[in-house]
């Protein structure tokens, strides 16, 4: 028997020796010397708050909208691939899971459950489809078509990803797909990351060389907005000018992210980047963050600088392999109360009393 589990540490604790090395590897793991990777988590300890009292905090509203849907938290799943690997179940557990709670999931274009199985699975939920721009711009846009048509409310498009960062682990496993699982979304071996061999290299970094276009450029948001009825957000924006040019090419939102730490080691923790996008959109569009997110104190430093909602990705996957869509809920609800808690003792009655006047940066010695 498990044993209780009362933090996000120790489903992955559970789900380490549960998975096979070469998929916890996978999903676990940075590119080359994961610096990124542990400042992300490293990030929020930088911060401290500043908690104010005798505010009369019996009722705690974590109700909030992304994109104009409303939410019960402002706290959802970010596109994370090949789910399957961690479960069965896969992506549609975790669809059913986020419906359960109430929040938004993101789809993974490389996920190994359809477009449509997830839109089934999560039927009345809030779906987004995370979108990589492929070379043959028909795919990528069959891709888009597909979202519309079964009820997915936005397209995140990944725009840190022209190729794939290098992730010592997948290439030392020769990481690929177990045979009997593909990227569902698509039909040939080649597009659905199913073909016998890739050499001696990460299959998915052979995989991201031969089919995502690393010609991208803003040009391609355009086309892409034009392309759609649903609001576009981009994902991977860790700079002021880049979100500067993001509002100047009409998107809905910014996602703050470097991949999880997986493409462009040494960059910016998303955290110590956010209050730089945040004051470089000026209230134009959206903006979201991801990366290194654990506890329900650090969705509340993200929101308390800026952030509309937080999205977490390592934590499902650990819920997910440890006991499927239980387990996703499971993670979803521990995270939701420690945020609550943590509202509660910071003295924010509603999302609308986080502000960022409840943090300070580590070090930082008040004059008053």
């Amino acid at each position: 028997m498990s044993k209780h589990r009362v933090c996000v540490s120790d489903y992955e604790e559970e789900a380490k020796k549960i998975l096979p090395k070469a998929v916890y590897d996978y999903y676990r793991s940075g590119a080359d010397q994961q610096q990124t990777l542990a400042d992300n988590t490293a990030a929020f300890n930088r911060w401290r708050l500043r908690p104010q009292v005798l505010r009369d905090v019996s009722v705690v509203d974590l109700s909030c909208s992304v994109l104009g849907q409303a939410l019960s938290m402002p706290l959802c799943v970010a596109a994370t691939a090949m789910q399957r690997m961690a479960h069965a179940d896969g992506e549609m557990a975790t669809a059913r899971a986020c419906k359960q709670a109430q929040t938004g999931m993101m789809l993974s274009s490389w996920a190994t459950s359809t477009i449509e199985e997830v839109s089934l699975a999560g039927e009345g939920g809030v779906l987004w489809l995370q979108l990589y721009i492929y070379k043959d711009r028909e795919l990528t846009l069959s891709l888009v078509r597909r979202a519309e048509d079964a009820g997915y409310k936005a397209i995140f498009v990944t725009v840190d990803t022209p190729y794939l960062g290098k992730r010592l682990d997948d290439v030392r496993n020769r990481f690929k797909l177990p045979s009997h699982l593909s990227m569902s979304n698509f039909s040939t071996e080649s597009m659905s990351f199913s073909e016998g061999s890739y050499g001696n290299d990460s299959g998915l970094a052979v995989y991201v060389a031969k089919a995502i276009d690393p010609t991208l450029s803003w040009d391609d948001i355009t086309w892409l907005k034009k392309q759609t009825r649903l609001p576009v957000v981009v994902k991977g924006i860790l700079t002021g000018e880049d979100a500067k040019q993001a509002v100047s090419h009409g998107v809905d939102g910014i996602l703050v992210s470097n991949h999880g730490g997986r493409q462009l080691d040494g960059v910016t923790a998303t955290l110590d980047a956010l209050e730089e996008v945040v004051h470089s959109v000026q209230g134009h569009c959206e903006v979201y963050l991801d990366g290194g997110v654990r506890r329900g104190t650090d969705v509340l430093k993200a929101l308390a600088l800026g952030a509309k909602t937080v999205f977490v990705g390592r934590p499902v996957l650990w819920g997910l392999a440890c006991q499927g869509e239980r387990g996703v809920t499971d993670v979803l609800t521990l995270l939701k109360e420690e945020l609550q808690l943590a509202m509660a003792l910071a003295g924010c009655r509603s999302i609308a009393e986080v502000s960022r006047s409840i943090v300070q940066r580590r070090g930082f010695t008040s004059r008053i």
